[in-house]
């Protein structure tokens, strides 16, 4: 699922694998823009023990490796599959 045409190389210490990475999502309340988050959907057993504040970076459509950092990971319905709220760092 990861591997196909929307997934992007995926790096947190030691580990790499592929994710899906949906930009951005702006939480508003009012007038103001709270937060801006990037989502990666991720396979769990790869990324699933990261937590906020760790680091992780995603490679974008020219090849460049991203910093961003963990907001939040929620495990999928399944449990196989893993949302990651990331921040650019």
């Amino acid at each position: 699922m990861f591997n196909g045409p929307f997934g992007v190389s995926c790096t947190a210490g030691s580990i790499t694998a592929n994710g899906i990475l949906d930009e951005p999502t702006s939480t508003i309340i009012g007038d103001q823009v709270l937060f801006t988050d990037y989502v990666l959907h991720c396979s769990a057993s790869s990324f699933g023990t990261l937590k906020g504040g760790d680091s992780i970076t995603v490679q974008n459509a020219a090849g460049k490796d991203i910093a961003y950092t963990v907001r939040s990971n929620d495990k999928g319905l399944d449990g196989l599959t893993c949302e990651i709220s990331l921040q650019k760092t």
